[in-house]
């Protein structure tokens, strides 16, 4: 049974650059366990797979050891997989995931996402104390994105500057024993109104090129501490990518480019 699939580097307009994706377009579901597979196979951050519900499409999403409750630059590649090869002619996409709803828009070049507010909250002073350990390094402040139970889904670390954020060298064991998916870092930009790099090794992604989603902690945190809705924003990891942002209320636009990279089968 041969299946379609498209890589897409996402929040960039040129090749090898950004965070690349593999999307899925299915006409139904495939095991979980198999999805999974087919996520490890390919080794990138995200696999996307999407299936046609209703006027939406149900996406979801894996890394190559779990599947994740959001992820904005597979979903930004699914968008530009659906417009530019399957020839969908809105001018908005709807997805449905897990948790809610998302949108994808046309925005001349560029594609915007529609993604809700993720808020963070400060840790307790022991977390902070653990997390600097594992950083190797102090930090101005530590915050948690929680869920529901109030166990911590991602860590945000704010250091003092531009240049600590890119000279930042991960111990990857030691941010792997912090609770959480991953560990965000983040300092005001010289170029951009901030920076950041993330990481998740427990969940298989050392260091993520650009992360959508994460821009839903970042975005309401400088929003306030800069004092305007309106962001620039770049993820300085070795591949880099630029998004620009806006914070609406309760959701957060995240535009940025998508560049189709290659196509093929995977014959199972």
């Amino acid at each position: 049974m041969p299946l379609e699939f498209h890589q897409v580097d996402a929040f960039t307009d040129q090749p090898f650059a950004g965070n690349p994706a593999m999307v899925y377009r299915l006409d139904a579901w495939l095991d979980d366990a198999l999805m999974q597979r087919i996520a490890a196979e390919h080794n990138l951050a995200e696999t996307a797979f999407v299936v046609k519900e209703g006027s939406a499409w149900h996406i979801r999403w894996f890394t190559p050891v779990s599947e994740v409750p959001l992820c904005g630059h597979a979903t930004l590649a699914a968008a530009k997989v659906l417009f530019d090869i399957y020839q969908e002619p809105a001018e908005v996409l709807d997805f449905t995931y897990l948790s809610g709803a998302l949108q994808v828009t046309r925005q001349g070049e560029r594609l915007q996402l529609d993604f809700p507010v993720r808020p963070v909250l400060p840790v307790a002073a022991s977390l902070q104390a653990d997390v600097e350990r594992a950083l190797g390094q102090p930090a101005q402040q530590v915050l948690a994105l929680l869920n529901a139970d109030g166990s911590v889904q991602e860590l945000m670390v704010v250091l003092a500057s531009e240049a600590q954020v890119r000279s930042f060298t991960a111990d990857l064991p030691a941010l792997a024993t912090l609770p959480g998916l991953g560990v965000l870092v983040t300092a005001s930009g010289q170029k951009h109104d901030f920076v950041s790099r993330y990481f998740a090794p427990s969940i298989g992604i050392d260091e993520d090129p650009v992360t959508g989603s994460t821009h839903c902690m970042l975005v309401p945190y400088w929003a306030e501490r800069l004092e305007r809705s309106e962001l620039s924003a770049f993820q300085c990891s070795a591949r880099g990518g630029e998004l620009l942002c806006r914070l609406e209320g309760e959701r957060v636009k995240i535009a940025g480019h998508a560049r189709h990279i290659a196509s093929g089968q995977l014959m199972l």
